[in-house]
């Protein structure tokens, strides 16, 4: 008894001591939080008020913010009024705007991508457009932010655009009235390969767990032999949570575990459940993914994966696992805060470890944690979902990446339709004038830059420098480099013309156009296709 009697004394002091040290733990670390917020409050006065030059106080107080959220992760993100229309659209897939997707080239705000029936669409703006002026207002040197809150308003608004367009000697005025935009998060569903179903998602924006339901529903009903589904979550960087567990449970049974959260606050820990009848536990599955295929992508994918559900194809995906929140801060400005981590069944999580430029550190597979899928595969954390087959593309060469990176496929296939180019079929459309591409390049002195390069530029540089003439013999190695850049180029034809056939489908019919012409040569599809026809390797693969 008297044992017993100190074990519990003991057990109390130690109680009392650690409450004791959270208690002054916690005193500490709020007495920190509130003097460097004084702290911070005085600099940004003083600063303000005396700064030898005039200081814009909101655009200063953004690069503070910008710099502490920038500090912790990529995903960890301020959104001050201006930008809350760019978040409607990753999180409702709508806003108020003109329907044209764009970018900084050349200086100039450029129209990349059209929504179809949509204001820019409607008003005759066409993709490979520059904006010069809106509303009488250069718009060269804009930011894609700037320029996006002068667009960007209430419906039923005008907006009057000066445009620069291939071939037209002079600008064009075009006028526009904006609307709520909405954005297909299924641009595309068909039959392919005869009897498989193929649906592409772009983005996890509401209502699509039940789009994708609807488009397998539809492509069933016109063909009742469908023999399997290709689910294309490539380039698909993820959205709303609850839709992809709507989406994994069309083909799991309901009460399974997707995904659990687990972070600081463990009362916001959660685990997430398919709460409804299945769709179809039996139809053989394909998932595409690749280096673009993020968030809740890899939750479907990796999720499908663990439960043995599906066969992933192609390449590993970002590796993107963590949980943000937004909250209010006043203003009407919100803060979106990563709170926890994703964990999906076998207990991996694909957050990526580290990062690089704002990018995943690609980990190798000897560093990264192995778990086990239901029917006992082998499957790895850190880093993103590795597919069960791997399609090595020509995507990932340097030169495709060169050449996309500094749009001279756009700049080009913009070039080549604005000579009156017209398609009326995209599967009679091939692409035949690489020699006009290559003709292209030559002529805007297009040269992507290898490590050899640097390598060359330095020895220039010591050779220079200890006093070595080197004359022809150094002019005729920089001409073998650009011829054996030229013979690079060749050697990834049939990817650059996929590419161009892409884009140029894409300018007359939509983002429903580039997909169905994409198709046509798409080494990923086809393998799809090839597991789906295959009962004896999709079920060995899966571990069956």
């Amino acid at each position: 008894m008297k044992k017993t009697g100190l074990k519990v004394l003991g057990m109390l002091l130690i109680f009392l001591l650690g409450t004791a040290t959270t208690i002054d733990n916690n005193s500490n670390r709020h007495f920190e939080i509130l003097k460097n917020l004084e702290i911070f409050s005085n600099l940004y006065k003083e600063v303000n008020t005396y700064y030898v030059d005039e200081i814009d106080p909101g655009e200063f107080m953004r690069t503070g913010i910008d710099a502490m959220v920038k500090s912790l992760d990529p995903y960890t993100n301020y959104y001050s009024e201006a930008d809350i229309e760019g978040y409607r659209i990753m999180t409702e897939g709508k806003y108020h705007g003109i329907g044209a997707q764009s970018n900084i080239i050349d200086g100039y705000v450029t129209v990349m991508g059209l929504v179809k029936d949509q204001p820019a669409d409607k008003a005759g703006l066409k993709v490979g457009d520059q904006i010069l002026e809106v509303d009488g207002q250069s718009a060269k040197g804009k930011t894609m932010d700037e320029f996006n809150q002068i667009v960007r308003g209430f419906p039923g608004s005008s907006l009057r655009l000066k445009v620069k367009r291939e071939g037209e000697p002079q600008p064009l005025e075009i006028q526009l009235v904006r609307e709520e935009v909405k954005v297909k998060n299924v641009p595309f569903q068909g039959v392919i390969g005869d009897d498989i179903a193929y649906i592409s998602l772009s983005t996890f924006t509401r209502d699509a767990g039940r789009n994708i339901e609807m488009g397998i529903k539809n492509l069933r009903k016109e063909n009742p032999d469908i023999k399997g589904i290709v689910i294309d979550l490539r380039n698909n960087g993820g959205g709303l949570l609850n839709e992809a567990v709507n989406i994994v449970n069309l083909f799991i049974p309901k009460g399974e575990i997707v995904v659990s959260t687990r972070g600081k606050i463990k009362e916001w820990n959660r685990d997430f459940k398919t709460s409804k009848p299945s769709y179809d536990l039996d139809i053989p599955i394909t998932i595409l993914i690749n280096g673009h295929s993020a968030s809740a992508s890899e939750i479907v994918s990796g999720v499908m994966q663990d439960y043995d559900r599906g066969v992933l194809i192609g390449r590993q995906s970002y590796g993107k696992g963590l949980v943000q929140n937004t909250m209010d801060i006043g203003y009407n400005s919100k803060v979106k805060v990563t709170t926890a981590k994703y964990y999906i069944p076998s207990q991996r999580c694909i957050q990526a470890i580290d990062y690089k430029n704002g990018k995943p550190v690609h980990v190798p597979d000897d560093q990264r944690m192995a778990f086990r899928t239901k029917n006992g595969r082998r499957v790895l954390d850190g880093g993103g979902v590795k597919p069960d087959i791997i399609v090595e593309s020509g995507m990932d060469s340097k030169i495709i990446k060169s050449l996309i990176d500094n749009y001279q496929i756009f700049k080009f296939v913009t070039s080549f339709c604005s000579n009156g180019l017209q398609i009326t079929d995209i599967d009679n459309y091939h692409f035949t004038a690489f020699d006009q591409f290559m003709t292209y390049l030559e002529k805007n002195n297009f040269n992507f830059d290898m490590e050899s390069d640097d390598a060359l530029s330095q020895f220039k540089e010591h050779a220079q420098k200890d006093g070595f003439e080197l004359g022809n013999a150094l002019k005729n190695l920089e001409k073998e480099m650009v011829d054996a850049k030229k013979r690079e180029i060749f050697k990834y034809k049939a990817t650059i013309i996929n590419l161009i056939e892409k884009d140029i489908a894409g300018r007359y019919f939509y983002d429903e156009g580039k997909i169905k012409m994409g198709l046509r040569n798409d080494e990923e599809v086809q393998e799809a296709i090839n597991v789906l026809h295959d009962p004896a390797t999709y079920n060995k693969i899966l571990g069956k």
